[in-house]
């Protein structure tokens, strides 16, 4: 099997010469020479500190959002690591104020930020670093052979630097030299997204050509990932040009499909023991995932190296999954066939136990099954005492929805303490690219039941879920309206179950151009007049709107479509449904900062955004 490479976040030694050299951001209109001297560019050992200095930089997540992983304190895990990011999206809540620049995104009620915003990133460090790595490489008097390698990491992460900034700006200025304080590309234009992902896709396939399929030094990239980024790309590219009418869309879709069938003859498989109760959610806890057949590209942690705190953020979690995330996992009726909630003969949310019955697996290994004591005791240092769900005001660990979210964490991490856990990050994984095939070959109207065999069910098999087959997708009633397939609908289905919590689920929602899901009221379990006082709960809540509310008090909202109540976690906030919106005129699209638009009038700002500091 073709080996992952490893992401070594904290890079030392030969780094400082590369690090220190070249740190300033294109717009800031800053020249970097240092580099340019007799000094450097000798040696391939010049060309690997250098791109070392690539990897750390393109890093930094409070600086660029695109490659996301855990921090060493909780804070920063809170703002930087997957669950904040999910918030933007359909799948998860939040009453936790870090998060309210997440919640405002979903609510289509943000303001247009100054500088560097939370969600995306306007600042071209990176691509400085890279570009003048591009014009320099070649002054090392080496074999090309030597040096194609390191070419590609340069032109992996310019690549994937231009997608992320297509992907939440759209038309954004391409730049392929260094630029000095004389360059007049300093103050042009944004470049049409057309050329920009042309330069993207040249970029891509270069590095897959460059990149060593096998092992060739600590902690570097190889083929695989710039395959697995490729299929990413062509898939996101593919889909967004399709539902936005852009036009061009089968370019990408059939290099999606490509890099898809290349990466899937490489020998990586799914992690699997054998064990479908377990082996999901095992995945994501793996202190060292350098031998794992699934996981790609990766974070690494480890002693002595870098550590984080993800577990014990989420004991302390204030976010939930929504019921409408929830209730995608299938049911398995008694007759051995998987069904929507919405057409399941057995399924029942009368209790939140009944809820979680007779579920897709992934479920509970998502979220923290009420009821189970195994599973509150991974949130109670082995002393089951309380009860699940948690809500409102009551102690220790409430969720806004009463879906507590368990993925990434593990009792014996967390007894690691502050700061001191040390399981890895997966970036890239092969069930992502198996579900991006499956996807692209729909699209392109080439989805067989070979196509679904080795894709959506080789997923499905991990957790033991029913197969899936082109002739027995019936429509779940909630999608209908979307003027989709069935099948379709069941390939996105296994998407946001299978890849939540990993940074993917927003932009699947903008490239399908379901935008309108935001504005949907965000719903928690059911949770009728009862439950106030049952008492199964061991705390006391109250109910939103009633004399004796006090602080957290829980609001329920009365579906019209059932006549059943459910927490509605937004009441009363800026966030609440009321308040929500989606433009499809301006909400595809992130607005760019203003201090940016400032800096070079040029930029022109996205339809429906304010230009510079107006509001």
């Amino acid at each position: 099997m073709t080996m992952k490479r490893i992401y070594n976040y904290i890079i030392v030694g030969a780094l400082t010469l590369a690090t220190t050299a070249c740190n300033d951001s294109f717009l800031d209109r800053t020249p970097t020479n240092d580099l340019n001297d007799v000094a450097f560019w000798n040696t391939t050992d010049d060309l690997e500190a250098y791109c070392n200095g690539i990897y750390n930089e393109a890093g930094s997540n409070g600086t660029y959002k695109f490659m996301v992983g855990f921090h060493n304190a909780t804070y920063s895990v809170r703002n930087y690591g997957p669950y904040g990011r999910e918030i933007m999206s359909d799948n998860f809540v939040s009453t936790d104020a870090g998060h309210s620049w997440a919640a405002a995104v979903a609510a289509g009620i943000e303001n247009q930020p100054e500088g560097n915003p939370n969600y995306g990133s306007w600042s071209w460090t990176l691509l400085r670093r890279i570009n003048v790595f591009m014009e320099n490489y070649d002054r090392v008097q080496a074999e090309e052979s030597a040096k194609l390698p390191y070419v590609g990491e340069a032109l992996f992460f310019r690549a994937w630097f231009y997608f992320y900034m297509v992907q939440t700006y759209g038309d954004v200025p391409l730049v392929t030299t260094a630029l000095d304080t004389s360059s007049p590309e300093l103050y042009g234009p944004r470049t049409p997204r057309k050329e920009v992902m042309a330069q993207v896709l040249d970029d891509i396939n270069k590095a897959c050509d460059y990149l060593p399929a096998e092992e060739w030094g600590d902690n570097r990239l190889t083929k695989g990932a710039a395959l697995a980024l490729k299929s990413r790309i062509g898939l996101f590219e593919g889909t967004f040009r399709k539902y936005h009418n852009l036009g061009d869309e089968q370019e990408f879709l059939n290099a999606c499909v490509e890099a898809s069938e290349e990466l899937m003859g490489m020998g990586y498989s799914l992690y699997t023991t054998g064990k479908p109760e377990s082996d999901y959610a095992d995945l994501f806890i793996m202190d060292d995932m350098s031998a794992c057949s699934e996981v790609i590209f990766y974070r690494k942690y480890a002693a002595g190296l870098l550590r984080h705190r993800m577990a014990g953020y989420v004991v302390n979690l204030r976010d939930g999954g929504t019921k409408d995330f929830v209730d995608d996992y299938l049911c398995i009726d008694s007759d051995g066939q998987a069904r929507p909630v919405a057409l399941s003969q057995e399924y029942s949310n009368d209790t939140p136990e009944q809820e979680f019955t007779n579920r897709d697996p992934r479920l509970t290994q998502t979220f923290l099954k009420p009821g189970n004591e195994a599973s509150a005791a991974l949130l109670n240092g082995g002393n089951a005492q309380k009860t699940f769900p948690r809500i409102g005001n009551m102690t220790n660990w409430p969720t806004p929805t009463g879906y507590h979210a368990i993925k990434y964490y593990s009792k014996e991490l967390d007894k690691m303490g502050y700061g001191n856990e040390t399981s890895d990050y997966a970036l890239f994984r092969y069930a992502e690219v198996l579900l991006n095939y499956a996807e692209a070959k729909a699209e392109l109207n080439e989805c067989t039941q070979e196509v679904l065999d080795k894709t959506i069910n080789v997923v499905r098999g991990r957790v033991g879920m029913v197969p899936l087959t082109t002739t027995n997708p019936v429509m779940d009633p909630k999608y209908a309206k979307y003027g989709i397939s069935s099948l379709l609908v069941e390939i996105r289905r296994e998407r946001r179950v299978e890849l939540c919590f990993e940074y993917l689920r927003y932009y699947d929602l903008m490239r399908w151009a379901w935008g309108e899901k935001l504005k949907e009221r965000p719903l928690g379990m059911r949770l009728e007049d009862v439950d106030f006082n049952n008492p199964r709960y061991d705390g006391a809540i109250t109910k939103g709107g009633t004399p004796e509310a006090g602080t957290n008090a829980v609001y329920v909202y009365v579906n019209p479509e059932d006549g059943k109540q459910y927490i509605d976690p937004y009441a009363g906030t800026n966030y609440a449904a009321e308040r929500r919106s989606f433009d499809p005129a301006k909400d595809y699209l992130r607005p760019i900062p203003s201090s940016a638009i400032a800096a070079n009038p040029n930029l022109e700002q996205n339809p429906g955004w304010p230009k510079g500091s107006e509001k």
